[in-house]
């Protein structure tokens, strides 16, 4: 079978590893901690109850080469363990009480933007500098859209002060992700369709 397409429709890097559930299982569990550990990457920002973190990077990246369902799957893993009680939230903080905080929103996000970046990445958006670029815009916006409104009704905000915090400040650190994720997973395509020969 090519790497172009499974049952259908376009093959993300996971479709290319070998086996079916230990695979699927083992590339979520590894999704999700790679967000754990991007997480703690934190960068306070003044005035603003949302850091930045290296967490999105991570939550689209993994969406891109898992697919949506695998992707929105490893990060419904990630709520889950910091629901839980493991240090999996930024700052190794976890508990209902962070989730119901201002970055709740946030991390709803997460999810929906798995399903988001996974389905353009099966239309192959992850494949090109450009495609994969706008994928992560794509899932970025829908990160703040559900972010943003969060941080209002928690904070109780200005909606543009919440707009400014909660998604401003973070337009050009999401550039240079998504430009960063243009040159990755490209070059990850390159890789794959070489070793497959």
């Amino acid at each position: 079978m090519s790497t172009v397409t499974v049952l259908g429709r376009r093959k993300v890097l996971a479709d290319l590893v070998p086996g079916a559930v230990a695979r699927d299982v083992g590339l979520v569990l590894a999704v999700a901690g790679l967000t754990a550990l991007a997480a703690q990457i934190r960068i306070p920002l003044p005035g603003s109850p949302v850091p930045i973190t290296g967490s999105t990077f991570a939550v689209l990246l993994g969406a891109a080469a898992l697919g949506p369902l695998r992707g929105s799957i490893a990060q419904a893993v990630y709520v889950a363990l910091g629901l839980a009680g493991l240090p999996v939230f930024t700052n190794a903080e976890s508990g209902v009480a962070y989730f119901t905080g201002a970055t709740g929103g946030y991390l709803v996000g997460f999810v929906v933007a798995s399903v988001v970046v996974g389905a353009l990445a099966r239309r192959g958006a992850g494949r090109r500098m450009l495609g994969a670029a706008l994928a992560f815009a794509a899932g970025s916006l829908v990160i703040y859209a559900l972010g943003v409104p969060w941080l209002v009704r928690v904070t109780g905000m200005p909606l543009g002060e919440a707009l400014w915090l909660g998604a401003g400040v973070f337009l050009a650190g999401d550039a240079i992700k998504a430009l960063a994720a243009g040159a990755l997973l490209p070059a990850a395509w390159r890789v794959a369709r070489r070793d497959d020969g």
